[in-house]
């Protein structure tokens, strides 16, 4: 619900300015080209730095969606973003993915839903089954971060980022978005099958077997959960789309509404006596 919500409001934002196009180079001397280039290579790698600090702002997304959510790896789609992520940056990238404090405690309250709904019965109840649920959220967000976004993209060259289309209509843009969990960006700039997410998640899930029950350890089970996650990221897109436009809309009617209710009245018109007439 909050997806369509947010998708909805973001309608009216999508005629928006585009980017101005690069302006072309100019000659120079030898010696401004040559601190030119040193610039270049020096805000290179401080571009490179930044897309893997889950700390660093880009462009227009937050590090986090409603303060809490993260979403390190989405960028707009923009020039300066193209650069290819170094192998060491992926890592980063998923260990960011995995220490982050919102993953504990999402998995505990994951945990604490399964326990409540009584999920994998094999578990039974009390405290010693609830930690061995949380253990197992842990060890399934480890594993499904190192596959898609450290090993698997290293492995295969892909870019494990999100790049926000930011243009189009609303449904072309849920479309987009939905689809990235199959399709992603290689290093290159070309597009391929999006591997780290789709065969990642399919790993994670058969080494989730190892220490799940060994009731719930069944190929069906595997691939249930592994579709309902594939489910789960295209969604989780869609959110990322269109969520800084989510941002604009409220950060606007609140300028909208702050003159209104800053402005002081006007003062009253108080009938003052005139003067008296000189005798």
């Amino acid at each position: 619900m909050l997806i369509l919500a947010i998708a909805a409001s973001a309608a009216n934002c999508t005629a928006q300015d585009k980017p101005d196009a690069p302006t072309p180079k100019q000659r120079a001397s030898t010696s401004t080209q040559s601190s030119s280039a040193e610039n270049a290579q020096g805000g290179s790698s401080n571009a490179g730095d930044q897309s893997s600090n889950p700390n660093a702002q880009q462009d227009e997304n937050p590090k986090r969606i409603l303060g809490f959510i993260p979403n390190f790896q989405s960028k707009d789609d923009i020039p300066q973003n193209q650069a290819p992520l170094t192998p060491k940056e992926k890592y980063i990238l998923a260990y960011h993915q995995t220490v982050d404090f919102s993953a504990h405690v999402g998995n505990a309250f994951q945990a604490a839903l399964q326990q409540a709904s009584d999920g994998q019965p094999h578990y039974g109840q009390g405290w010693g089954p609830y930690a061995q649920r949380f253990g197992a959220a842990e060890a399934d967000q480890v594993t499904s971060a190192f596959f898609i976004f450290g090993f698997l993209p290293h492995v295969l060259k892909d870019d494990p980022r999100y790049f926000r289309k930011r243009y189009g209509s609303s449904w072309s843009r849920i479309r987009y978005a939905a689809t990235r969990t199959v399709i992603t960006r290689t290093d290159a700039g070309g597009r391929t099958f999006n591997a780290p997410q789709v065969l990642g998640q399919l790993l994670q899930q058969g080494i989730s077997t190892a220490y799940y029950p060994q009731q719930d350890r069944s190929a069906s089970g595997v691939f249930e959960d592994w579709g309902i996650n594939l489910a789960y990221n295209s969604a989780y897109n869609v959110l990322k789309e269109f969520y800084p436009d989510f941002l604009r809309i409220v950060s606007r009617r609140r300028r909208e509404m702050r003159p209104a209710t800053n402005a002081s009245p006007a003062p009253s018109a108080v009938n003052t006596p005139p003067p008296p007439a000189n005798p």
